[in-house]
């Protein structure tokens, strides 16, 4: 039974590896996968852009002087009335106008107006309402005694350090953004698997049954040996052209990572933070002293700004060596092999019981709809709070586990949690193997026959 069972794995894997379409796959996705990041990098770079706002001031509170310039928005007067300012901003090429009204209320500032060309991205917009708040608020707060140099002094800007604290007392650098990257990684990577290679199961077995050569194996091995090999022959395939793909990525990035820091070095931050506050320099001039104040706190900000975003860039990488990299690994390749066998099975089950490929349909929606709630679940919920009950549940229950889990996993789960969860996958996979082997035996030699969920029902329960 095994050497039979065996042969039909490496049957399968043999004839699928020695393709041309493999080879020529194997080689050209790490290329293009380098090639997107390459280019969506220059796309989030180009973004990285100064928005210039011209500001019409008539509320007689001189808020356009307190309205503080970022490297990603610089606030510029505007020249003339409001109707010759709207005429010099369709003509300039400016992101937009910001109009400040006569009468205008310091405790409830209404009919502030903003105009754009275009609709107005929701960006922008709280952009300038947030510089609108600030210097509200410092009006109101000088208004009541204080100085500009006390309100500068009163400005705190707290950089947090997270630190992450084991069950042992033992403490380690954490960071959000690398923990929520590798759980994404990972739970993208099983998806991904599952249904690629549990596709190429369902084809694979339909297309053999459509050309009868199913009915000459059958004569020789048995239908869960044949099923089985299938599932472990296609699997290693699947797990080949992984490592393969991570190779060669890893190759690709190590050539492109120092090639695009280095293009990140040739315009840094401070050159966008100097244009800012020189094109915010006439706005200033109108407000004497208090205006000079803003400009150096602003200076102060863009020139700290740098620094603590490399610091939090560079503190991302370095925080991947303080996950649970053993538990992940582990936690992984139990779940990267246990959910693609549970779902090999059923997809294998689907491919023997129809004869045409397009009735696959009405039977793939409820296999792959488990697998596509985890997915959407685990990134909109599970990764926002990962030890919560739908986190939990969701991480216990076979179809959803292996998503659900592995997203889990960066944030550190218990080990209680992690046993259960796959005694729990474990029971799954012997269900649906049982329950996709009573199907394959019959619907492999099955030809000509509408197949229905209540004739499914009976297949399983053939004797024999």
């Amino acid at each position: 039974m095994a050497s039979k069972f065996l042969l039909v794995a490496q049957r399968e894997y043999l004839t699928r590896v020695r393709k041309k379409a493999f080879i020529v796959l194997t080689l050209a996705v790490p290329l293009l996968i380098a090639a997107f990041g390459a280019f969506m990098f220059q796309i989030a770079k180009s973004d990285d852009s100064t928005d210039v706002v011209e500001v019409r001031d008539e509320s007689g509170l001189n808020i356009a002087s307190r309205l503080v310039s970022t490297p990603q928005l610089t606030f510029v007067p505007a020249a003339g009335a409001l109707a010759e300012a709207k005429k010099g901003f369709q003509k300039a090429k400016h992101d937009g106008l910001l109009y400040l009204p006569a009468g205008l209320d310091v405790e409830k500032p209404d009919n502030v107006q903003f105009y754009g060309k275009g609709n107005i991205s929701l960006k922008k917009q709280l952009a300038v309402e947030s510089a609108l708040n600030k210097a509200f608020s410092d009006l109101k707060m000088q208004k009541s005694g204080l100085s500009q140099d006390q309100l500068d002094r009163l400005r705190s800007k707290v950089s947090l350090k997270t630190i992450s604290l084991d069950d042992t007392g033992k403490e380690a650098d954490s960071n959000a953004l690398a923990t929520s990257g590798t759980a994404y990684v990972l739970a993208l990577a099983i998806y991904l698997f599952i249904f690629i290679y549990g596709v190429q199961i369902m084809r694979g077995v339909g297309e053999e049954k459509s050309s009868r050569i199913m009915e000459v194996m059958l004569s020789s091995v048995k239908p869960f040996d044949l099923m089985m090999g299938k599932i472990v022959g296609i699997a290693a395939v699947g797990l080949t052209q992984f490592l393969m793909w991570g190779l060669l990525s890893f190759g690709a990035s190590s050539v492109l990572l120092p090639l695009l820091a280095s293009a990140g070095k040739d315009k840094p931050k401070t050159e966008v933070a100097a244009t800012t506050n020189t094109n915010a320099t006439p706005m200033d001039q109108q407000s004497g002293e208090a205006s000079s104040a803003g400009e150096k706190f602003d200076q102060n900000v863009s020139q700290q700004a740098n620094p603590a975003n490399a610091a939090g860039r560079f503190n991302v990488f370095a925080t991947l060596g303080n996950l649970p990299i053993g538990t992940i690994l582990f936690g992984f390749i139990i779940y990267f092999l246990g959910g693609y066998l549970l779902y090999g099975a059923l997809f294998g089950a689907v491919g023997a019981a129809v004869d045409d490929q397009t009735d696959t349909q009405q039977f793939m929606f409820p296999i792959t709809m488990p697998l596509i709630l985890s997915y959407i679940v685990g990134l909109s919920v599970i990764l926002r709070n990962p030890d919560g009950p739908v986190a939990f549940w969701m991480s216990m229950i076979p179809f959803t586990s292996p998503i659900a889990m592995v997203i889990r996993l960066p944030f550190g789960v218990p080990m209680w949690q992690l046993a259960l969860s796959i005694f729990l996958l474990i029971l799954g996979f012997i269900g649906t193997v049982w329950v996709a082997a009573r199907i394959y035996r019959v619907g492999v030699l099955m030809y000509g026959k509408k197949v229905t969920y209540k004739e499914l029902g009976k297949w399983m329960f053939y004797k024999g």
